[in-house]
C-alpha cells in the first residue's frame, strides 16, 4: 500500500493535476483515492488550477443546489481551458453518473468518470488527449470498494483521516439519488480497513472517521459493524474512531453497547431523522417510525448520558402538511439534538418521489418551515453547548484558529469544537481543557492540568 506522507507536489516537470471535491466526506476519500490512481501514473498534484494539465471536479447531485454550484464552477474553471488548449477537464462522481450527456452538451468537459471507475482515468484521460476530448465512462460495479488502493491525503500533516468502509446503498429512499449514482451497498474487507487505520495511526494521524451511507449495514463474511468499530479502535488507545451515517433501522444495540465499552470511540452519533412525522417518513421511505427513532434515541441515552446526537432534517416534502412539521419540531426537542444539516426539499430527478409524489409544497413555505427548524436547532446547540460550561474534556488538537493565531481548536469526543489558548501544544496532542464560554456553534475554553 501506499504511503499516505507520499503526496508529490507539482515541482517537476510531470503532468500537474489538480482536484476540486464538493459534496459529502465519502467524495473527500473519493478524490484521495483519484490522486493515488493518477501519481502511479506520473501526475503531480497541484493546489494551483492555472498550472493544472488535468482538472478534475468531483461533484454531488444529492441537492440541487449543490449540482448548480457545480454548474457555476465548471464555467469558470473553462477560462483555464481557453488559456491553455492542451489541458483536460473532467467531471467525476455522483454528478457525472447522473447527468453524463448534458455535461458533454452544457460545458466544454472532456472527461465524465463515475464513482466505480476511477480506475479507468488513466485510460480515459490518454483517449481524451488522443480524441481531442469526450471520454467517459459511468458504469456502475456490484464489486468495487477501491479496497487495495491506500488514498494519498491531501491534508499533509493532518490529525483526523476518512476511511472508506463501504459504497453503495440499498435503502431507496424515495427522495434519494445515492442508489442510482452510487450503486448498491458493498462491504469492503476489514483486513484493508485495519491496515489503513494502523498505516495512519503510524503516519501520526490521531483520530479516523469510517465512512459509509450506512455504516450499520457493514457486513463482510462473519464481521458485521460492532466488531469492525472494536478491532479498529483496538489498534491504539490514541486512535480516536468516529463513524457517519448510522440509518436508525440498522442502529443496533451491540453497536452502542461497544461504543459505550469503548473510550477511544467518540461519544458521538450522527442519526438522521429527516422528518418527526411518521406519515412522512413512510412516503420517504425510511423504514421506520417516529416512535422507533426516539426508541434508538432513548437507547443511546441510557447507555451514554454523555453521548451527543446529530441528524438531518428536511423541510417541505411532498404532502407536508403543517402538522407534520409541528411534529418535526417536536421530534427535535424531545431528541435534544446538539447539531443538525437542515435543508429544504429539493426534487431529484429520477427517484421515486420525482415519479410518484407532486413537489406540493409552495417555495415560500418551504423556506418558512426551514427558518422554524434552523432557530429551534439554533436553540438547542446553544442550550447543549451552556451545559458544557464548567465542564472538563479531552480534546484531540486539531490546528490554529482562524481567528487568532493564540487559539487553537480541536474537538471533544461528542465533536463539539473547543478553542483554546494555543501554549506550547501542537496539532495532533490531547489536551485536558474546561469550558469557560459558548456561542450556539463553539465552545471557549483554557487548558487544565
Amino acid at each position: 500500500m501506499m504511503d499516505y506522507k507520499n503526496l508529490r507536489p507539482a515541482t517537476g516537470s510531470g503532468r500537474k493535476l489538480y482536484i476540486e471535491t464538493y459534496g459529502c466526506q465519502m467524495n473527500v476519500g473519493d478524490s484521495e483515492i483519484v490522486v493515488a490512481i493518477l501519481q502511479k501514473e506520473g501526475y503531480l498534484y497541484t493546489r494551483r488550477p492555472e498550472e493544472a494539465d488535468v482538472i478534475l471536479v468531483n461533484t454531488c447531485s444529492v441537492r440541487d443546489n449543490a449540482e448548480q454550484r457545480i454548474w457555476g464552477r465548471l464555467s469558470e474553471l473553462g477560462r483555464y481551458k481557453k488559456a491553455r488548449p492542451g489541458l483536460r477537464l473532467g467531471v467525476i462522481g455522483c454528478m457525472a453518473e447522473r447527468l453524463r450527456e448534458e455535461l458533454f452538451e452544457r460545458r466544454a468537459v472532456d472527461i465524465v468518470v463515475g464513482p466505480d471507475a476511477y480506475r479507468d482515468l488513466p485510460r480515459l484521460l490518454r483517449d481524451a488527449g488522443d480524441q481531442a476530448g469526450r471520454s467517459i465512462n459511468v458504469e456502475l460495479s456490484r464489486e468495487e470498494t477501491y479496497a487495495e488502493i491506500s488514498p494519498v491525503r491531501l491534508d499533509q500533516g493532518g490529525v483526523s483521516a476518512f476511511i472508506a468502509i463501504m459504497r453503495g446503498c440499498n435503502n431507496m429512499c424515495s427522495y434519494c439519488v445515492v442508489p442510482y449514482t452510487r450503486g448498491g451497498e458493498r462491504s469492503r474487507d476489514p483486513q484493508t480497513i485495519l491496515r489503513e487505520a494502523r498505516e495512519l495511526f503510524d503516519a501520526g494521524y490521531r483520530e479516523v472517521t469510517l465512512l459509509g451511507q450506512n455504516v450499520n449495514s457493514y457486513s463482510f463474511g462473519d464481521v458485521d459493524f460492532a466488531r469492525l468499530l472494536a478491532d479498529v479502535a483496538g489498534v491504539s488507545p490514541q486512535l480516536r474512531v468516529r463513524f457517519a451515517t448510522s440509518h436508525p433501522k440498522d442502529l443496533s444495540d451491540e453497536v452502542l453497547d461497544v461504543i459505550a465499552a469503548t473510550p477511544n470511540i467518540c461519544r458521538a452519533i450522527h442519526l438522521p431523522a429527516q422528518s418527526g412525522s411518521s406519515e412522512m417518513l413512510e412516503r420517504m421511505n425510511r423504514k421506520y417510525s417516529r416512535e422507533w427513532y426516539l426508541g434508538r434515541i432513548r437507547a443511546i441515552r441510557e447507555r451514554m448520558a454523555d453521548c451527543a446526537v446529530s441528524t438531518d432534517l428536511i423541510a417541505g416534502f411532498c404532502g407536508e402538511t403543517q402538522d407534520d412539521h409541528r411534529q418535526t419540531l417536536s421530534l427535535m426537542r424531545e431528541a435534544g439534538f446538539d447539531f443538525a444539516y437542515m435543508f429544504k426539499y429539493s426534487e431529484r430527478p429520477g427517484t421515486r418521489a420525482s415519479r410518484e409524489m407532486p413537489d406540493d409544497v409552495p417555495e415560500a413555505e418551504k423556506t418558512r418551515r426551514l427558518g422554524e427548524v434552523i432557530a429551534l436547532q439554533n436553540t438547542l446547540s446553544l442550550e447543549s453547548n451552556r451545559r458544557d460550561v464548567g465542564r472538563r474534556f479531552e480534546v484531540l488538537v486539531e490546528g490554529r484558529s482562524k481567528r487568532s493565531e493564540d487559539q487553537l481548536f480541536g474537538r471533544t469526543s461528542q465533536n463539539k469544537v473547543v478553542v483554546f489558548p494555543r501554549g506550547d501544544l501542537h496539532p495532533g496532542d490531547y489536551v485536558r481543557v474546561e469550558i469557560t464560554d459558548c456561542t450556539s456553534a463553539t465552545l471557549v475554553g483554557r487548558v487544565v492540568e
